[in-house]
């Protein structure tokens, strides 16, 4: 919690371990993430959310080892355990205390509204479980544990912190007490990358391997998913890029373009927009300039600038997976640092609550 010794701000976000970080990831946290802990108006707490994994489809048999890899790659995309705090979510069991007693001062009706929920239930139809209604007052207790006051997230996020600040307030409100902050969303610009598969959707791994590159794939594995990447077979954009946007947001029977030409177009804004992210200044306008596209150097071209912008992302991944020791020490130590602060609110809590 802030002091007067220390002005900063406490900010925490998290990510789950459901396998290798793709450029989505990337650019919607971790390369956010970086620069935060180095900005001294913050102290920035960040850990690998498996409690929170456990709500999806998964194998059991995989989950210690995409643990592992999340928290490697972590710090192979450079945060630093000397300028920010990393800890894995379970280490902290406090986290699912506090979130129970969150559970008795949530109404039903603000979890069954969360867009999350609608999304999620939609992709695991079969495995629609409690933990993915309740996410967001986990997510709440993650973040109120540690008095956090700033949560960095892209606009389509903005709704679970609202949630969090709901929680914050029916707690001060019920036990007459100034204690949890209503943290703040620390809004990021994040742009929206597409499925090379199916870019009518956001990248994500639960599309398939096709559908994204991870930062540890070598150059040779992101030449193949990029020429696999679908784009509008005439090379011309015929659709403004805000006009693009709106269209996505619309449901299908509500768009102006039939489906088949407006799969062709996000295809390949979302090219030229993994160029504006990767490549060199003026490259991504050049191709811009000169259509129709020539996909047959756009593609290698955009594989190639990935490539080397990840090269030292591979090189230190392989450095610590060969060392995991280190990683796991990293991560205890962050740990215990993280546990002062949570058992210290669960004193207080259970005390403010009646039960301590």
């Amino acid at each position: 919690m802030t002091t007067g010794n220390n002005p900063r701000k406490i900010l925490i976000s998290g990510i789950q371990p459901s396998g290798q970080v793709h450029l989505g990831n990337w650019v919607g946290a971790l390369k956010n993430w970086v620069q935060l802990q180095n900005d001294p108006a913050y102290e920035c707490s960040f850990f690998v959310a498996d409690y929170h994994s456990l709500s999806g489809d998964y194998d059991p048999r995989n989950k210690r080892r995409q643990v592992m890899e999340t928290m490697t790659e972590l710090l192979a995309a450079g945060l630093d355990p000397d300028r920010c705090t990393l800890f894995l979510q379970s280490d902290l069991p406090e986290h699912t205390e506090l979130c129970w007693i969150f559970n008795t001062l949530t109404p039903l009706s603000f979890l069954e509204r969360m867009t999350q929920f609608k999304d999620k239930s939609g992709q695991q139809d079969r495995n629609v479980n409690m933990g993915l209604l309740d996410y967001p007052v986990l997510q709440a207790a993650d973040i109120l544990i540690h008095h956090g006051q700033a949560v960095p997230v892209g606009r389509d996020q903005v709704q679970h912190v609202e949630l969090t600040r709901d929680v914050a307030r029916f707690y001060n409100r019920k036990y007459g007490v100034d204690y949890f902050p209503e943290p703040e969303p620390y809004l990021t610009d994040t742009p929206k990358l597409h499925s090379l598969s199916d870019p009518l959707k956001k990248m994500s791994k639960s599309l398939g391997e096709k559908s994204c590159v991870t930062l540890s794939d070598g150059p040779e594995t992101i030449l193949k998913k990029i020429k696999g990447a679908v784009s509008e077979t005439e090379g011309r954009l015929t659709i403004i890029e805000a006009e693009l946007d709106e269209l996505l947001t619309k449901p299908p029977e509500k768009r102006s373009l039939d489906e088949e030409t407006l799969r062709g177009q996000a295809g390949a804004w979302n090219l030229i927009n993994l160029l504006r992210l990767f490549g060199h200044e003026g490259e991504a306008q050049a191709i811009l300039d000169s259509q129709p596209i020539r996909y047959g150097e756009l593609k290698p071209l955009l594989a190639e600038r990935i490539a080397e912008r990840f090269a030292d992302f591979r090189e230190r991944k392989r450095e610590l997976e060969a060392d995991p020791d280190r990683v796991l020490k990293i991560f205890a130590a962050g740990a215990e640092r993280a546990r002062e602060t949570a058992r210290k609110t669960m004193r207080e809590v259970r005390r403010t609550i009646g039960i301590g």
